[in-house]
């Protein structure tokens, strides 16, 4: 039912049995905080090393010991352009033998409602900007992304296709870019965001004159504060019943060489910025309309770009041992 007014539901929390694959991770933590101030009793988070979720044996123990009423599966394996380009084949099958058996053992155990958290990279490289839902499948992803995003947008395909014939409710949302305190810094796997704070906090202590950054700087991006993305997800989970998947962002496009310079000053660090244009951009730009969350269930974000990044560069610091500035 459409609510464009809808607001949290803790009522809807109380009773109810919760899995949250993922819930140890980055934008997992921030769901199972979430889950708590709704006032959720019983959320059950599988550990990796206890549940291999590529393993349908594993899914099956997991699905008999949590006994949920709602699944949320966040757990994802992801990475940025470079961790895409060196592992396309495992990423194109970890997330979708993992995302297949997970709802199928769902419809086997009888689970109430599953929320499927997809990926922007599921969209068609040349997506028209903002991304409607409608563009979904206009076209091949961004080639570096691809194995990823299309593992990701089949369970988009196996929820609806349940839905029809089984009359399973799953609910298929397709987040942006996220960032913000917690996230993943290992200068191997991380994204942009983080990737620039640690490198530019790192130059600044060195006293490097430059840093190279990768690509022109003239692609784009829509960055989503991780906290409105944990709202987003447990608004829809309440309120949002229909097959139809739904962007969730904020509603904002970045150049990446804004973004650049809004962290070296706020991190302060004053060197020059040398662009290695022989790297790869990614997609040319990214930003979702996300018309249809404040429609259906009365979703927008709150934390803007400057905001949300003094958040997440004071996090940091705190981390390394280093004052605020």
């Amino acid at each position: 039912m459409t609510n464009p007014n809808a607001q949290p539901d803790s009522a809807f929390w109380v009773t109810r049995r919760v899995v949250v694959t993922g819930g140890a991770g980055f934008l997992g933590r921030y769901v199972v905080k979430k889950l708590a101030e709704r006032g959720c009793q019983n959320v059950f988070v599988p550990l990796a090393e206890e549940y291999d979720l590529r393993e349908k044996d594993a899914i099956v123990r997991m699905y008999e010991d949590a006994q949920p009423d709602i699944v949320i599966h966040l757990a994802a394996i992801v990475g940025g352009i470079g961790a895409n380009r060196e592992n396309p084949g495992s990423f194109f099958y970890d997330n979708a033998i993992m995302g297949i058996q997970l709802i199928e053992q769902a419809r086997l155990h009888g689970v109430e409602k599953f929320v499927c958290i997809g990926t922007v990279c599921a969209y068609p490289k040349y997506t028209p900007v903002p991304f409607r839902e409608e563009d979904l499948w206009n076209g091949y992803p961004e080639e570096t992304n691809a194995p990823y995003g299309l593992a990701k947008k089949m369970l988009l395909v196996q929820l609806q296709a349940y839905r029809e014939q089984y009359g399973f409710d799953g609910i298929y949302l397709l987040p942006v870019n996220m960032y913000g305190p917690g996230d993943n810094f290992d200068p191997e796997t991380s994204h942009v965001i983080p990737a620039l704070i640690r490198r530019m906090s790192e130059a600044k202590e060195k006293g490097l004159e430059s840093i190279t950054v990768w690509g022109t700087g003239f692609a784009s991006r829509e960055f989503f504060y991780v906290e409105d993305a944990a709202e987003g997800i447990l608004l829809a989970t309440e309120h949002y019943e229909i097959p139809e998947p739904v962007n969730l962002g904020s509603g904002a496009e970045t150049r990446i060489k804004d973004l650049v310079e809004l962290i070296a000053e706020l991190v302060g660090y004053e060197g020059e910025m040398e662009w290695d244009t022989s790297k790869p951009d990614g997609q040319p730009r990214r930003m979702l309309d996300t018309t249809r969350a404040k429609e259906e269930f009365g979703f927008e974000a709150k934390i803007g770009l400057r905001q949300g990044l003094e958040r997440t560069i004071n996090w940091y610091e705190q981390q390394i041992g280093e004052p605020d500035d």
